[in-house]
Order: structure tokens, then sequence, then C-alpha cells
């Protein structure tokens, strides 16, 4: 059974691929993460940002 910290939210396409060009297959591996740092990949926008955070706050997670 997978946990949703095991899986992305659902965002975007070009988000989603932004991630994984990045190495960032799970939403455990995005806790933490400077917001900066992800707001400058390629295909990352505002929207995916929100989606993101909200998904790590549900888990008493952050950004940093």
């Amino acid at each position: 059974m997978t946990s949703s910290l095991d899986r992305l939210p659902k965002i975007s396409a070009p988000a989603t691929r932004a991630l994984t060009a990045a190495g960032y297959t799970t939403l455990r591996q995005l806790a933490g993460v400077p917001r900066a740092e992800l707001a400058r990949l390629h295909g990352m926008g505002p929207k995916a940002l929100g989606v993101i955070e909200a998904a790590l706050d549900e888990h008493d997670l952050r950004l940093s």
C-alpha cells in the first residue's frame, strides 16, 4: 500500500516532468526543498507550487 507521500500530487504534466527531471519522484522528497529552487524549474508555475505546498501541509511538512 502506497502513501500519498510516496507519489507526487496531481499537477500539470510540464511541472511533473520538471520535478522528475530534477530527481523528485515522491512528495516526501520535496519536504524541506527551497521553494525558490522548485520555482526555477522550467514548467513549474505558481499553481503547481501551491498544490505541492498544500499536499505537504496535509502531512505537517513544508518547503523551505
